[in-house]
């Protein structure tokens, strides 16, 4: 009987359950350790994926610019030697400077293009002058090429001792649009070896300017010679302005007696 009583009092015994928040407590911690797994599982997959990337050699060049001188093959060329970095690790600076020292560039910019390519963006020089027989300068007066295979005939012809080529750049720039405002055309600037000027329109006269006073010399030149000559250059081979208060003229037939006094002004002063 005693027997009996006491299997049903532990049979009966009712069952301890654990408390709900402590249920809701684990799986929250469990989702917890989840979602860090997770994390640490896509940046180890990101880190593959770049160091993949990293040792993956350029496989695709591609190129944008208007290119009327400088050839798709010669920027190839230039590029090849960086190909075989990784994508990330390209000298993209290195690239630019070899790109920039082929003729014709004036400027490159370099892009990386995921997930294997390169953009190669050309700007071409613009050719502002001739430089002695063929060479060419830009708008800023540098000479990017020292020996040209086609110079184009319309380019005004410049010429200088060695190293001045900016400053016959910067002599011809600054005068070429006043020239054209009083409807003349220069055809050429020339600096000669002792520091003094020439400049010839494309009518065939020759504008002597000397050493000194050269943008006075200028001035008086197109307000005031430049409409005394206007209609007889067809006869006209120099119009001499070394003088301190005038100008001189030389006649291409020098029996035919001009209309237009020989000279005007004071000595020459060169």
């Amino acid at each position: 009987m005693n027997l009996l009583w006491r299997r049903n009092r532990f049979r009966n015994k009712p069952k301890v359950q654990k408390p709900r928040w402590q249920w809701l407590g684990a799986a929250t911690e469990w989702r917890r350790y989840a979602r860090r797994a997770a994390l640490l599982a896509f940046t180890a997959a990101a880190l593959a994926a770049l160091t993949w990337a990293l040792d993956r050699p350029v496989r695709v060049i591609s190129m944008d610019g208007s290119f009327q001188r400088v050839s798709p093959g010669q920027i190839e060329k230039a590029v090849a030697p960086f190909s075989q970095a990784g994508f990330m690790s390209a000298d993209l600076d290195g690239i630019q400077r070899a790109v920039e020292e082929l003729p014709w560039v004036e400027r490159a910019r370099i892009q990386r293009r995921w997930p294997n390519s390169l953009q190669v963006t050309v700007t071409e020089q613009t050719a502002a002058a001739r430089w002695r027989e063929s060479g060419l300068l830009n708008t800023r007066g540098e000479l990017f090429v020292r020996s040209a295979a086609h110079v184009p005939a319309e380019l005004p012809r410049l010429s200088g001792p060695d190293g001045t080529e900016s400053q016959v750049a910067q002599r011809y720039l600054s005068v070429q649009g006043r020239m054209l405002e009083a409807g003349m055309r220069i055809a050429a600037v020339r600096l000669d070896a002792r520091g003094a000027w020439e400049m010839d329109l494309d009518s065939g006269v020759t504008v002597r300017l000397g050493r000194r006073e050269v943008d006075e010399r200028i001035d008086r030149f197109i307000h005031t010679a430049s409409q005394v000559i206007s209609h007889r250059l067809n006869e006209i081979a120099y119009v001499d302005m070394r003088y301190s208060n005038g100008f001189a003229i030389g006649w291409r037939n020098p029996a035919v007696p001009p209309s237009v006094p020989l000279k005007h002004g004071d000595d020459t002063d060169v």
